[in-house]
């Protein structure tokens, strides 16, 4: 008799001039754990969400609508700002959080995080030109300046844009196996960096301006 394996439901949390690869580079990795992963994607208000980069993508469901959620995928970007003062976001994370087994957030995200306060008393790091944005959040929170991600029970964040991908691998092997994470990687002819305190660009630390 086949065993059925269980399904995972990831919610990628998107809003106005999120970052292009901070939703779609994990997407990418996550969208090969088939079929124990289910994508979909969520808005304060479903219909297209612009990014940075200009490219819109669906929000399938709004926060009021959205069904349980065991993964959450957190991207950042420049509209982290303007979801720093939104209490709708950081409601719809604070309560959808206390029943996910696994939260993640790229980059500036991990700004909104700490904002919610689910970062408090657990490490933590985000993008390291714009760091202070997201340490300016939360003095509660083990700020870890030099690393590529960082995990912590059921948080996971990460560095700046590309560093998702890695942290991505990183939770498809703590979820489903290493070699699962390798061979994902490898169908992507993506080198996997999958040493979490390998940090190439703390050297740029603080340096973006904000």
């Amino acid at each position: 008799m086949t065993e059925t394996k269980p399904l995972r439901r990831l919610g990628a949390v998107i809003y106005d001039n999120f970052e292009l690869l901070d939703l779609f580079g994990p997407l990418e990795m996550f969208g090969n754990v088939v079929p124990e992963i289910k994508i979909i994607t969520v808005a304060e208000q479903p219909g297209p969400i612009p990014s940075v980069q200009g490219p819109k993508t669906i929000a399938e469901f709004g926060f009021s609508d959205c069904p349980g959620l065991d993964l959450i995928l957190l991207p950042g970007g420049l509209g982290t700002l303007k979801q720093l003062k939104n209490p709708a976001m950081l409601g719809f994370l604070k309560d959808r959080a206390s029943s996910a087994e696994v939260i993640m957030s790229v980059c500036s995200g991990t700004a909104l995080l700490a904002k919610a306060g689910l970062l408090d008393g657990r490490r933590a790091t985000s993008n390291k030109q714009f760091f202070n944005l997201a340490a300016n959040q939360s003095e509660r929170v083990k700020w870890v300046a030099e690393a590529r991600w960082v995990e912590d029970g059921p948080l996971v964040t990460s560095s700046g844009v590309s560093a998702g991908l890695d942290m991505a691998l990183a939770v498809i092997a703590r979820l489903f196996g290493r070699e699962r994470a390798e061979s994902i990687a490898n169908r992507a002819e993506y080198v996997w960096q999958d040493d979490p305190d390998r940090d190439p660009f703390h050297k740029f630390l603080n340096r973006g301006g904000i």
